[in-house]
C-alpha cells in the first residue's frame, strides 16, 4: 500500500500538526509513504529525519500550472495506491486523471464547500458533523468517512512560570491558538477584566496580535496577559496552567480540547460547533456563550473556585479521551481505511 499525502498549506495550525502527526504515525507503522510538502514548513526536516520521502520540489515556485504537472510527474513516477490531500490546496493540485488509479481522498477540517474537491473520490471528516455536511452537498454516504483527530502535544514537565514572568502562585488560564478573529480571543481578554487575579497565556501567532494588545490595553489586563508566540512545548504549557480555554465564536472542532483532555488540564470552551459537540457541560469540560464574556469569565472562575467541580472535569476529559481519541486508536482507523479503499 503506497500512500502519497499532499499537505500544501504555508503557515502553521491545527491541521498542519495533526496531518503531520499522522504521516510519523503511519510511517512508524510501516505505512509507505511520500509527502508533498513545501520546504519551508515547520515540520518538514522532522518528517525527512523520521525516514519519509518527501517531495518539496512539487510546490516551487507560485506558478500554479507548473505546481500542477510536477504533480502528475511525481504520480506517475510514485504509483501510489491512494492520494490524500490535507485540505482544499491540496486537493487542486491533484489532476482529474489520478482517479483512474488512485483512490482520491479529500480531508475536512472545517465547512469546505465540495466543488474545491472536484477531483477527490473519497471523503473524510474530522467531525460527523462534517461527514453530514459533506453528504448535504451531494457525496454518496458510502464515499464519506469519519476518522477522528487525536492531541498533538507531547507530555513534559511544567514549564517555570517564571520563565514567562508569572508570579509562582499565580492562577494561570492557557489559550492555544492562531491569532485570528474567529478564535474568539478578544472575548477571553474581555473576560480578564473580570478575573484581576489571573494571568493570560497566548500562545500563537496570527493577523490579530495588534488589535489583541490593544484589547488587552483597553480593557486594562496588559500587566497580566503573555503573548508567547507559536510554541514546540504546548504540553510543558498545559501541565502549568490551570486551565485551558478555547474561546472561539467559529470552531468546527478544535484539537485543544484533546490537547487539554490528554494532559488533564481543565477545559472552558464556548459554545461553537465543534466544543458543543464534544464538550458535555460541568462532564469533561465547562461550556459558555459564545461572545459571552461575563459568562467565560463565570465559568473560568467556577473551575478555579470549586475543587469539585475542577477534579469532575478533568476526569471526564481524561475518559473521554481515552475511550475515543487516543493516537494509538486513530492511526489504526486511519490503516483500516485505507485498506478498505485498496481493496475495493
Amino acid at each position: 500500500m503506497r500512500i502519497l499525502q499532499v499537505m500544501a498549506a504555508r503557515g502553521n495550525g491545527g491541521a498542519e500538526l495533526y496531518s503531520t502527526d499522522v504521516m510519523l504515525s503511519l510511517h512508524a507503522a510501516g505505512i509507505d509513504q511520500c509527502v508533498v510538502m513545501r520546504g519551508s514548513a515547520p515540520r518538514f526536516a522532522a518528517l525527512g529525519a523520521a525516514g519519509l520521502r518527501m517531495a518539496p520540489d512539487v510546490l516551487r515556485g507560485p506558478v500554479r500550472p507548473w505546481q500542477a504537472m510536477r504533480m502528475r510527474r511525481l504520480i506517475a513516477r510514485e504509483k501510489p495506491d491512494i492520494i490524500h490531500c490535507w485540505m482544499r490546496r491540496a486537493a487542486s493540485l491533484v489532476p482529474a486523471s489520478a482517479a483512474r488509479d488512485a483512490a482520491v481522498i479529500g480531508w475536512f477540517g472545517d465547512y469546505e464547500e465540495r466543488r474545491h474537491f472536484s477531483h477527490c473520490t473519497h471523503f473524510v471528516g474530522v467531525t460527523q458533523d462534517l461527514v453530514r455536511h459533506m453528504r448535504d452537498s451531494g457525496v454518496p454516504a458510502a464515499r464519506a468517512a469519519y476518522v477522528p483527530t487525536f492531541p498533538s502535544v507531547e507530555d513534559m514537565p511544567a514549564l517555570d512560570r517564571a520563565t514567562l514572568n508569572t508570579p509562582a502562585g499565580a492562577r494561570v488560564v492557557l489559550t492555544l491558538s492562531r491569532l485570528h478573529a474567529t478564535k474568539g480571543l478578544d472575548t477571553l481578554i474581555g473576560a480578564m477584566a473580570e478575573l484581576p487575579d489571573v494571568y493570560l497565556w497566548l500562545a500563537g501567532d496570527g493577523p490579530e496580535r495588534a488589535n489583541l494588545a490593544a484589547a488587552a490595553r483597553s480593557a486594562g489586563v496588559t500587566e497580566r496577559v503573555r503573548f508567547l508566540g507559536w510554541r514546540n512545548d504546548r504540553g510543558a504549557l498545559l501541565r502549568a496552567a490551570d486551565i485551558c480555554v478555547l474561546p472561539s465564536r467559529y470552531e468546527p472542532f478544535g484539537t485543544v480540547i484533546l490537547d487539554a483532555w490528554s494532559m488533564q488540564t481543565p477545559l472552558v470552551a464556548c459554545a461553537s460547533a465543534g466544543p458543543s459537540a464534544y464538550v458535555r457541560d460541568r462532564v469533561n469540560g465547562m461550556l459558555a456563550p459564545v461572545d459571552d464574556v461575563a459568562a467565560l469569565a463565570a465559568a473560568i472562575r467556577a473551575v478555579l473556585n470549586d475543587d469539585g467541580l475542577r477534579r469532575q472535569i478533568i476526569t471526564g476529559g481524561y475518559e473521554t479521551y481515552q475511550v475515543d481519541f487516543t493516537r494509538e486508536s486513530v492511526t489504526r482507523q486511519w490503516i483500516a481505511y485505507y485498506q478498505s479503499l485498496v481493496r475495493r
